[in-house]
């Protein structure tokens, strides 16, 4: 048990605002990250509950037609900029890449700004709640910092400065803008078939069950679902804390695992470029929904 908390250690020994990035680096590599996948999973998916963005998001074809694929860039693009680095050539190259697929569509800097604020957010609560341990205030700073950096490099505007103005952004958001919309909803469904595709076929109704039962009421009734039984909620939540308990006993991890050795990622069994990934939009008619106004966005400086 003290081994599994040397790297605890360390990461309280660093500077939350200096290594902001090198924390969430080990933060998310190597202490949480199965909890960081499902965590960012479920903050892309949020989003759709936002009638602008899940609209545009149905529009462009892209979740619906060829879900896998915008799964495995988006989690790779991201990732690449954690694994390598804002400064490095990998992670250049991903925010670069990112920046000239959102250009090609219309989406408010608030919309933006929230889309920021659910990456900071919802991985917080969700291994406060299921994690084998939850996050440090090393941590949880580090995280703001990191994507308040990936902000800034997206030509965001207005984004939050602490965790605290990422938190209340987020929730007001949502109270403000969730809402049914039949696009929307597209685009949920299309993504909990995804994540059932995952997992041999006769398990699809249970799955998607044990998915919904992990979500709030606000975003259930946003996509129109009903809402699972109190029953259902409390073992399938219970089940994911258990895991966070067995891994606690587990010993730490000695080597990083990232999003690319995930075994969700499966549309590129022979490798990828980053330059390639993603989608090369037509304005109007699919890809990317993201459109930065501001034609400084394709910098990464």
């Amino acid at each position: 048990m003290v081994r599994r908390f040397e790297l605890l250690a360390r990461i309280r020994d660093m500077d939350p605002y200096e290594d902001a990035s090198e924390i969430y680096r080990l933060s998310s590599a190597y202490e949480f990250p199965w909890d960081f996948a499902r965590a960012l999973e479920l903050a892309l998916y949020r989003t759709y509950a936002v009638p602008s963005i899940g609209r545009l998001l149905a529009e462009t074809a892209e979740f619906t037609e060829r879900p896998q694929k915008r799964y495995d860039d988006t989690a790779l693009l991201l990732d690449a900029v954690v694994e390598h680095g804002f400064d490095s050539e990998q992670g250049r190259t991903a925010i670069r890449r990112i920046n000239r697929m959102h250009r090609s569509y219309d989406i408010s800097n608030d919309d933006m700004r929230y889309v920021l604020c659910t990456f900071v957010v919802i991985p917080k609560r969700w291994i406060d709640a299921y994690g084998w341990r939850r996050m440090s205030r090393h941590e949880t700073v580090a995280s703001a910092v990191h994507y308040r950096t990936l902000g800034r490099h997206m030509g965001i505007k207005d984004i939050p400065g602490s965790y605290e103005e990422f938190e209340a952004c987020l929730d007001a958001y949502e109270e403000a803008h969730f809402a049914r919309d039949e696009g929307g909803r597209r685009v949920s469904d299309a993504t909990l078939d995804l994540m059932a595709s995952w997992y041999p076929r006769p398990l699809a109704p249970l799955l998607r069950a044990g998915t919904l039962a992990l979500l709030d009421d606000p975003l259930l009734r946003a996509f129109g679902y009903a809402a699972p039984s109190p029953v259902t909620r409390a073992l399938v939540r219970r089940a994911v804390r258990l895991r966070g308990r067995a891994v606690r006993l587990l010993p730490p991890r000695s080597a990083p695992h990232h999003a690319r050795q995930n075994r969700e990622i499966k549309g590129y069994p022979n490798g990828y470029r980053l330059a390639e990934l993603g989608t090369h939009p037509v304005p109007g008619l699919r890809g990317c929904p993201v459109r930065h106004a501001d034609t400084q966005a394709d910098s990464v400086g």
